[in-house]
């Protein structure tokens, strides 16, 4: 699904990952971060993709680099991060961007 994002300029963090073999709490941890960011001010919404070998891409966008700064220091989010680095993720890259153009058809 579709992110319904404002007319720029707004932020995106890109976030690929390499998953570990196993859900290992990995699934409810997920839909836990989600429902946390949703409720977090300066979110615009979330994109996720993931294939069957474990490589995954998620965009969530974001109001202002405050938000995103918010949302990386948020103590549930920490853990999460923690748990990510040591359980879940073989590999992964975060990228912070300035959308400064957006245009589609849906």
């Amino acid at each position: 699904m579709f992110a319904e994002t404002p007319e720029p300029p707004y932020y995106a963090v890109i976030f690929a990952s390499q998953r570990m073999a196993g859900d290992q709490g990995y699934e409810a941890m997920a839909a836990r971060m989600v429902e946390l960011a949703a409720s977090q001010p300066g979110y615009l919404g979330i994109e996720s993709v993931r294939d069957p070998g474990g490589f995954g891409i998620t965009v969530s966008y974001w109001a202002s680099e405050e938000a995103i700064l918010d949302w990386r220091a948020n103590a549930e989010h920490l853990a999460a991060q923690e748990r990510g680095r040591t359980t879940w993720y073989e590999g992964f890259e975060l990228r912070v961007a300035r959308v400064e153009r957006a245009y589609g058809r849906r």
